[in-house]
């Protein structure tokens, strides 16, 4: 599969278009994925906080106003994977064995990476997707009274494992 290519993932065709959470009349629905193996699989995606000078030097010392930014960002990225199913509506719920979200605070930005990992018969990307959003918008209502001007961008899949495609890498 290539960079930017969407995998099928599940049974049925959908409307022949790819799709596969579309049905032959192109009305929505969620893929059965029964029949599927269960495979041990995970997802990677990253996103960033971009933020003023001002941001950056308070996550670096003495921290924002409203408290610890950073770790509140991890928790509700961590909570975010696990609320995948209640957000996105065609998502699967699914056992998420582990989830990680790390910050990093760069000169301009705050990175955001989250990997997602379950033994399941369908894959966690939206699940990482999710975390990356969530953590990059609980760092935003952290730092927006010293710039409200902060913004989330880039959140997209750098890798995911498992599963019949197996592993796929975004290409640079």
């Amino acid at each position: 599969m290539t960079a930017g290519a969407s995998g099928g993932s599940g049974s049925g065709s959908g409307s022949g278009s790819g799709l596969t959470h579309v049905d032959e009349r192109g009305a929505a629905r969620m893929v059965d994925v029964s029949a599927k193996e269960i495979t041990a699989r995970t997802a990677t995606a990253t996103g960033r906080v971009v933020v003023s000078a001002e941001v950056v030097a308070l996550l670096r010392g003495a921290g924002v106003p409203k408290g610890d930014a950073l770790a509140v960002a991890r928790l509700a990225g961590i909570q975010g994977a696990k609320r995948t199913p209640d957000l996105i509506p065609l998502a699967h719920p699914i056992a998420l064995h582990g989830v990680t979200v790390d910050l990093e605070v760069s000169d301009s930005a705050v990175e955001i990476t989250a990997v997602a990992r379950t033994a399941d018969r369908t894959g966690v990307e939206m699940e990482a997707l999710t975390s990356v959003a969530v953590a990059g918008l609980a760092l935003i209502d952290m730092v927006k009274a010293v710039d409200p001007a902060a913004v989330l961008t880039d959140v997209c899949v750098e890798e995911k494992t498992g599963g019949k495609t197996g592993r796929w890498v975004r290409k640079p």
